[in-house]
């Protein structure tokens, strides 16, 4: 299982902003995991999308991993931060602006719209 865990350690420390995933970003397979592309889109957050349907190895790594049991599992700037429970909560709260901008991720979320 050190193998798995070596490629995903190594997934979460390259990249600025990793999904752990069930499905692509381009075609999530769960709502959870769309959530959290909806929302990540929505920001306009560069991120990797890994899916963990490719193999039962890294499905179960990744949870080993994260020390999480749930998928999606987000991780930013090496950091886990939650699943799609905690991602909609700081999302909805307006404080997942703020995170990524401590982070230095950029976020190009749309200007609301003027009334």
């Amino acid at each position: 299982m050190s193998g798995i865990n070596d490629w995903i350690d190594n997934e979460v420390k390259t990249n600025d902003v990793v999904v752990f995933m069930k499905g692509t970003p381009g075609f999530p397979q769960c709502g959870f995991s769309g959530q959290v592309v909806q929302i990540l889109d929505y920001m306009g957050v560069d991120y990797k999308g890994v899916n963990v349907l490719s193999s039962d190895e890294l499905r179960q790594g990744i949870k080993d991993y994260g020390q999480w049991p749930t998928i999606p599992q987000v991780y930013v700037k090496g950091e886990f931060v939650g699943g799609c429970d905690i991602l909609r909560e700081m999302f909805q709260a307006g404080e997942l602006k703020g995170f990524f901008d401590e982070k230095g991720i950029a976020t190009q979320a749309p200007m609301p719209a003027a009334n």
